[in-house]
């Protein structure tokens, strides 16, 4: 399966971020439920004030519990 070109382009927004020392990490609300979540921002600037764009947040718990790796041959 291929990874969808807007995907890409969020990925190298975010490594030029990490480049930069333009990234953040926030603790913040899930909008759904309310629990924390501590989420990955790249920091830009709007005139005086800073932009914060959030990309995803850090896994809680373990994530190799979480997540499974693409099948072979996929």
């Amino acid at each position: 399966m291929a990874i969808p070109t807007h995907v890409r382009t969020n990925f190298n927004t975010l490594l030029r971020a990490a480049s930069q020392g333009d990234l953040a990490l926030m603790e913040c609300a899930d909008a759904a439920n309310g629990e924390v979540r501590y989420v990955i921002c790249a920091v830009g600037r709007d005139d005086d004030e800073f932009v914060f764009t959030p990309f995803g947040h850090l896994a809680p718990g373990n994530p190799f519990e979480d997540y499974l790796p693409p099948a072979p041959g996929a």
